[in-house]
C-alpha cells in the first residue's frame, strides 16, 4: 500500500516526507554504454531500486505541440513563407578546416644537457563534421618519430559529461587538453581568425613559441666555425708589457665603529700582469698582532663574491672565475676612495710613485694629494727595565725584557772566528793584605779574545795541601763599585804589571805575562782604550826577552846578555809546563810527538811555536842546547826532568 504512495504530489515540508520501511531494492540503473570503442552515457529511465522517475508533466509530443504551436486562431491564418533551401554541413563546410600554432613540453629525465624539450604541433579543425587532428612539424635529423600526433576525430573533454571539442573551445595564448596532454596555442593563421571574428569570438594576441634548448645547442654546433682575430692586447702581450709592474696603494680598514675595533694600515699591491691583488698587513713596533705578513694572498678578486648561481655548490666547491661577473680593476682604485674587500672596507690614502704615473698616464688624473689618517696618538706606557737579579748574565736577563720569547744573547761570530784560539795570559798573585798564608800562590789569568771574558787558574804548588785548577769560570769580570745594571767590566788595559785587579772581594796583583801579549796589543792597540800602561809595563819586563828573540847572535852586546835572554824564554817554557799540563810525564809526552823516548828539535820547535812565543829558530836552538846537556843531538827524560826541576834552584 505504500509503495503507490506519490510522495511527490505533496507540499515539501516536515512531516510530509519519510522513507519507506518495506523498501530493500537500492540498486543503480546502468548509465554508461560503449559504442565503437567510445564511452557514451545515457539518460536514466527509473530510479533508485526500480521506482519510477517523476519528470515533468508534459511529455514528449506535447512539447512539440506547444513548440509548433502557431497562434493563427488570434491573428488569422499568416502567409506562408517561402521554404529555405537545406543544404548539408558535408558540404557547406567542405574544405574549411581551422589551423592552430602550438606546443607541447616534453621531459627529459636522463640527460644532463637538457631537462626539457619544446615540439611544436599543428591543430586542424574540420568544420563539417567538428573533428581535430594534431600533426607534429617535422624536422630534419631530429631522431624522433614525427608526423601524425593525433588521427582526425572528435576529441572528448576530460569533464566526463561526453562532450567533444568545439573550435570555441581553442583559444589562441590558453591551453586545451587532448588525453592528457597539454598543448599551448600561440597563433592561428589569418583565415581562422576571420572567420572566429566572423562568429563573434575574441581572438587574442599571438605569443612567441619557446626555443628548444636541445635545437639550440644543435644550431651552435651544426653553424659554420668562425674566427675572432685576437686583440693586439691579449694575454701574451699583457705579460711581456706588464709583468714585474705593480701598482701600490697605502689604505686604511677603519673598524672602529664595531668593539674593540681600530683603524689599522694595510699595503694593497695590484699586479697588472693578470689583475690579481694583494693584502698585506702593516706591521708597527708594539702593535700586539702575530706577525702575519698577508691578509689575503695574491688572487683575482670579484666585486661580489656571493654573486655565483645558486645552483652552484659553494658548500663542496671554489667559486671559480668563470662563476663570477665582475672583477676589480685599476679604475675601482683611486686616493680618498673607500672600497670594500673581503666584506672589509679599505680607505685609500696614498700611492706609491710608480702608481701615480700609471694613472696619469692611463686616466688623465693629475690630483694625488695624499689624506690625513693618522689617528690620534695614544699614550704609551714608558718601559721601565728592572734591577738585575745576579742570575745569568746582564745581557741574557735583558732578553725576558724585549722579547716576549727571550732568546739568547747575539753573539759576535767573525770576532769569535778570528780569534778562536788567541788567549792572552797574565801571572799573577795574590796580594799581601789578604794574608800570608796566601802569599806563595800563583795564578794564571786568562783573557779570551773571541768573548772578552777572563779564566783563572791556579798552578800547582808540591806539598802545600790546596788543590790546584780552575779557580774561576770563564766569565766578565766587573770593575768594583760600577753599577750593578750597567757595569764596567775589566780589559787588557787593566792588567799592566803591578796593577792590582779585585776579583770578587779577591785581590790579584799582576806580575808577569806571556811575550805573545806584548806583540799582540801592540798590533791591535786601536781595540783597547788606554792601552799605552800596559804595553810601556810589559815593554819594561820583556827588554832583554824580546831582543834576544828578534835580533839575531850578533846583536847582543856580551855573552852575559844573552845567557839572561835565554833564561828567560826558558821560564816561559817551564811556566807553559805548570800552566797546560798537571806532570811532567804529560808535558814530555806532549812534546815527545812519535813516541822514541827523546824530543828532537823540531819537536821543541813545533811546541814553541803553538804557545803563541815570537821566537827565531836561532833562540830555539840555543834553549834546545840547555836542555841537551850530554850534546847527542836530542832530549832524554832525565834531562827534561832535570830542566824543569831547575826552576826550583833559582
Amino acid at each position: 500500500m505504500a509503495a503507490h504512495i506519490n510522495t511527490h504530489a505533496l507540499p515539501f515540508l516536515p512531516g510530509n516526507s519519510f522513507n519507506d520501511p518495506t523498501k530493500s531494492r537500492y540498486h543503480v540503473s546502468q548509465t554508461l554504454d560503449y559504442k565503437n570503442g567510445y564511452a557514451l552515457s545515457k539518460k536514466p529511465t527509473v530510479g533508485l531500486g526500480g521506482e519510477p522517475i517523476h519528470a515533468n508533466a508534459l511529455n514528449e509530443a506535447d512539447l512539440n505541440e506547444l513548440a509548433n504551436f502557431k497562434p493563427t486562431m488570434t491573428y488569422g491564418q499568416a502567409k506562408q513563407a517561402p521554404p529555405e533551401q537545406f543544404i548539408p554541413a558535408h558540404v557547406a563546410f567542405d574544405k574549411k578546416v581551422l589551423q592552430f600554432q602550438g606546443y607541447f613540453k616534453e621531459t627529459v629525465y636522463e640527460s644532463q644537457s637538457e631537462y626539457f624539450r619544446v615540439r611544436p604541433v599543428k591543430i586542424y579543425y574540420y568544420l563539417e563534421d567538428d573533428t581535430i587532428a594534431v600533426i607534429e612539424t617535422q624536422i630534419e635529423n631530429s631522431g624522433m618519430p614525427q608526423g601524425k600526433l593525433l588521427r582526425r576525430m572528435r576529441l572528448p573533454k576530460d569533464d566526463a559529461t561526453g562532450a567533444t571539442y568545439h573550435y570555441k573551445d581553442i583559444k589562441v595564448n590558453d591551453t586545451v587538453t587532448f588525453y592528457g596532454k597539454v598543448f599551448h596555442v600561440t597563433n592561428c593563421d589569418a583565415w581562422t581568425r576571420e572567420y572566429l571574428t566572423s562568429q563573434g569570438l575574441v581572438v587574442n594576441d599571438p605569443v612567441e613559441m619557446p626555443t628548444d634548448p636541445y635545437e639550440e645547442d644543435r644550431k651552435a654546433r651544426n653553424a659554420p666555425k668562425t674566427f675572432t682575430t685576437k686583440p693586439s692586447f691579449d694575454k701574451l702581450n699583457q705579460f711581456l708589457t706588464l709583468d714585474r709592474k705593480v701598482l701600490r696603494f697605502y689604505c686604511v680598514w677603519d673598524d672602529r665603529d664595531s668593539m674593540f675595533g681600530e683603524a689599522r694600515p694595510f699595503i694593497v699591491h695590484y699586479y697588472l700582469v693578470d689583475d690579481t691583488i694583494e693584502i698585506r698587513e702593516v706591521h708597527l713596533q708594539n702593535d700586539g698582532r702575530d706577525p702575519f705578513p698577508l691578509l689575503m694572498s695574491r688572487t683575482r678578486l670579484p666585486k661580489n663574491l656571493y654573486d655565483v648561481p645558486p645552483s652552484f655548490p659553494t658548500i663542496s666547491m671554489e667559486a671559480k672565475e668563470t662563476e663570477h661577473g665582475e672583477y676589480f680593476t685599476p679604475e675601482d682604485f683611486m686616493i680618498n676612495k673607500t672600497v670594500t674587500m673581503m666584506n672589509r672596507r679599505f680607505l685609500i690614502y696614498d700611492m706609491d710613485q710608480f702608481t701615480k704615473e700609471f694613472y696619469k698616464f692611463n686616466y688623465g688624473i693629475k690630483n694625488f694629494d695624499p689624506v690625513p689618517v693618522k689617528p690620534p696618538a695614544r699614550d704609551v706606557p714608558k718601559m721601565y727595565i728592572p734591577p738585575y737579579n745576579g742570575f745569568g748574565s746582564i745581557e741574557d736577563s735583558l732578553g725576558s725584557c724585549f722579547h716576549l720569547a727571550p732568546e739568547p744573547p747575539r753573539k759576535d761570530f767573525i770576532k769569535m772566528l778570528g780569534n778562536s784560539s788567541k788567549n792572552l795570559r797574565f801571572l799573577a798573585e795574590l796580594d799581601e793584605n789578604d794574608g800570608g798564608e796566601s802569599k806563595d800562590r800563583k795564578f794564571i789569568i786568562n783573557f779570551s779574545l773571541a768573548t772578552d771574558t777572563f779564566m783563572i787558574y791556579e798552578q800547582p804548588t808540591r806539598n802545600s795541601g790546596r788543590i790546584s785548577g780552575k779557580f774561576l769560570e770563564r766569565q766578565r769580570i766587573p770593575r768594583p763599585g760600577s753599577d750593578i745594571n750597567n757595569p764596567d767590566f775589566y780589559g787588557p788595559q787593566d792588567l799592566f804589571i803591578g796593577n792590582t785587579v779585585t776579583v770578587f772581594n779577591r785581590r790579584f796583583k799582576i806580575v808577569d805575562s806571556d811575550v805573545f801579549v806584548l806583540q799582540y796589543l801592540k798590533e791591535n792597540a786601536h781595540r783597547f782604550p788606554g792601552i799605552e800602561t800596559t804595553i810601556k809595563s810589559l815593554e819594561d819586563l820583556h827588554s832583554k826577552s824580546l831582543l834576544a828573540n828578534t835580533m839575531p847572535e850578533e846583536a847582543f852586546a856580551s855573552e852575559k846578555d844573552k845567557e839572561a835572554a835565554l833564561r828567560q824564554l826558558a821560564d816561559q817554557l817551564r811556566r807553559a809546563h805548570f800552566t797546560r799540563f798537571h806532570s811532567i810525564r804529560e808535558s814530555f809526552l806532549k812534546l815527545n810527538a812519535n813516541r822514541d823516548q827523546f824530543i828532537l828539535p823540531d819537536e821543541l820547535k813545533y811546541f814553541i811555536k803553538n804557545l803563541n812565543i815570537p821566537v827565531n829558530d836561532a833562540a830555539i836552538s840555543a834553549v834546545f842546547a840547555v836542555l841537551d846537556t850530554d850534546a847527542d843531538g836530542k832530549v832524554s827524560w832525565e834531562e827534561f826532568v832535570d830542566f824543569i826541576e831547575a826552576s826550583k834552584d833559582q
